[in-house]
């Protein structure tokens, strides 16, 4: 052929610092552009070889060569390769509509441009200061073509030597950009970026990448083991899954995929997430934020769709309809596959219950459908004990605990407290009242994880005929002995005497203080109740007020009368009353103000109510009040 020279058919000479500075996000995406070029060219081989228009290469792969020596780096393919004027028409014209509007467009606001401009060759001269393509096409009797550009709109287009069709892509690359001459940062941007493509990418002819994606196979292809290892090559360290979907769909857009349930690590990311996103087979990002639930990000694993918009440079997922049907269909399949294991395996979900829980809960509260979805397979720690049998209710768990749904729950339920639901967020904090209903046979749920402050409010919303009712906010008449008290001569029995007692030594207006005679021999001598809606209302001060909630100013002191500690306290005080009938506050008067004091402080310790300055001070005084009780014993 004559050699000739001639501009690339563009509207503007800004392309080429465009494509360097601002299209791509980061350089090294040109190796992904490249071997993508070539296994597309390859596929068309395979086309136009079923058809007869070429003949059949032969086993396909992209071969890449490093010289150190001239600082090039070249990328080939054995594909279908173009002829002179295919050159001229794929790379000379840089084809897409309205060049002017989408450059003004581009340079104002990257992420707004959706679609496939052809820019993918040329992001090569980010890297290049001189691009040569040497290709010999497939078909007929054609010659081969060498192409060089500098990186201007200028290039050359003459005869060149190639035995076998494809196409050689040849960088010559930069000062600056010399690190991609180092074969382990090619190899790492092979296994990055085109692991999964199905052609073999060598580098200086060693196979580099793994070529089967399992997630492009139907489910019926692969084994239990299949599912693993791809987990551990994609996440290693990690451990293994506790259960994966399977996601494949060509209507009304093409979608497969794999998605992973971690083990809970506490270090979930529910802002960018670790689910991978792949186009084809070939990488393009590990944040996908925009396509699935916010809930379900921290899940892992590969969502591959052709359909799902990029920006131009890939880097950028855009938001349309599209996009948000595609989340609620990944958000489906996996409500799918959790409600197959619960009716399936529930002792095996009972197990795996704690990782999945924040997905589950945080999925219900945020999106209607899932929540309809997820309904029933909301699993509670019960305080009863676990059940047998094929499908048991309570459920067992890991370390003996057992579970239970709502449902299971209330059925449980009888009488006048069918509609009311017992829960405890702290089983330490709140052993005492814990220990109370426990001891009476009420069944309590455990909803002791922090995602549970708001899930219970919304459990309430949904389920307006329920009353839910944490354990410490009020003990009903089922906990309490029902028997009459005497009155003194001044008209006072016992819990009125008591009730002054503790108001005289505490001083403290905002505690309500509460007399009870409480059933069980393991009764404690004092409690603190937290009302449930002022209780509600101090948490979501503190939410609001990034700190933790800590016990409210306004509570109420149970005390229980029947506890020898208390009904003690009470004779001590009536004999203070008659030693210091004289007036003034006699030492017996001043022991048994101590005493109730001492007897709060204990109570506000139990559910966290000392502040970390104040625990020196109750440690003295309670070593100041023991040693008072051993001089007045001796």
């Amino acid at each position: 052929m004559q050699a000739e020279q001639g501009q690339i058919q563009i509207h503007t000479e800004n392309i080429f610092p465009i494509i360097k500075k601002a299209v791509y996000s980061g350089h090294e995406v040109f190796l992904r552009e490249l071997v993508s070029n070539g296994v597309d060219a390859i596929s068309k081989r395979r086309m136009a070889a079923m058809a007869g228009d070429c003949s059949e290469g032969p086993e396909a792969r992209i071969a890449i060569r490093i010289d150190r020596e001239k600082s090039t780096l070249t990328i080939s393919d054995n594909g279908i390769g173009m002829s002179a004027d295919e050159v001229k028409r794929y790379i000379n014209q840089v084809a897409f509509s309205s060049a002017e509007d989408f450059l003004e467009k581009y340079k104002g606001e990257n992420d707004a441009i959706i679609g496939h401009f052809g820019l993918g060759f040329y992001s090569s001269f980010m890297v290049a200061k001189q691009v040569e393509l040497v290709t010999l096409s497939a078909r007929g009797d054609s010659e081969a073509v060498r192409w060089s550009c500098d990186g201007s709109p200028n290039f050359s287009l003459e005869a060149a030597e190639r035995s076998e069709p494809g196409t050689d892509v040849i960088l010559h690359l930069m000062e600056e950009e010399l690190e991609y001459i180092e074969p382990s940062r090619i190899r790492t941007l092979i296994t990055t970026y085109c692991d999964f493509l199905p052609v073999e990418v060598q580098l200086e002819g060693e196979t580099v990448n793994k070529r089967q994606a399992p997630w492009r196979q139907s489910a019926r292809e692969l084994s239990d083991n299949d599912y693993i290892e791809l987990y551990r090559y994609l996440y290693p360290f990690q451990g293994d899954p506790l259960l994966w979907v399977h996601l494949n769909t060509d209507y009304p857009y093409n979608l497969q995929g794999i998605l992973y349930f971690p083990k809970s690590s506490g270090r979930a990311d529910w802002e960018k997430g670790e689910i991978k996103l792949y186009c084809n087979n070939v990488f393009v990002s590990d944040s996908i934020k925009e396509v699935v639930p916010r809930y379900l990000l921290p899940l892992r694993g590969v969502i591959d769709s052709p359909d799902i918009p990029l920006n131009v440079s890939r880097s950028a997922l855009q938001t349309d309809r599209r996009v948000r049907s595609i989340g609620g269909f990944v958000a489906k399949k996996v409500g799918d596959r959790l409600k197959e294991l619960y009716r399936d395996d529930p002792k095996r979900y009972a197990e795996i219950w704690e990782s999945v829980a924040p997905f589950i809960k945080i999925g219900a509260m945020e999106d209607d459908k899932f929540a309809d979805q997820v309904a029933e397979l909301v699993l509670y720690g019960t305080s009863a004990a676990a059940a047998e049998g094929e499908n048991p209710d309570p459920i067992p768990g890991e370390g003996g605990k057992a579970y239970t749904t709502l449902a299971g729950y209330r059925s449980r339920l009888e009488g006048a407290n069918a509609k009311r639901i017992l829960y405890c967020t702290d089983e330490a904090g709140q052993a005492g009242a814990l220990a109370l209903w426990k001891s009476q046979g009420a069944e309590v749920l455990l909803a002791d994880t922090f995602i549970d402050t708001q899930f219970i409010p919304w459990l309430e919303y949904r389920h307006e005929d329920l009353k839910f009712q944490r354990v410490d906010s009020e003990l009903d008449e089922s906990l309490q002995e029902k028997e009459g008290e005497l009155a003194d001569a001044d008209g006072k029995d016992n819990s009125e005497k008591l009730r002054d007692l503790f108001k005289a030594a505490l001083a403290n207006d905002k505690v309500t203080i509460q007399v009870q005679a409480l059933k069980g021999d393991n009764a404690p001598a004092a409690l603190i109740l937290l009302p449930e809606q002022m209780r509600r209302l101090n948490d979501m001060g503190a939410l609001m007020e990034q700190r933790l909630p800590g016990l409210p100013d306004h509570h109420v002191l149970l005390v229980n009368r029947k506890h020898a500690l208390v009904e003690g306290l009470l004779k001590l005080s009536a004999g203070a009353v008659i030693t210091g009938a004289g007036g003034g506050s006699s030492p017996s008067q001043q022991l048994a103000d101590d005493l109730g004091r001492h007897l709060y402080e204990m109570a506000r310790l139990a559910v966290g109510g000392l502040e970390p300055n104040q625990l020196a001070g109750f440690q003295q005084r309670s070593a100041d009040l023991m040693g008072r009780l051993m001089q007045r014993g001796m």
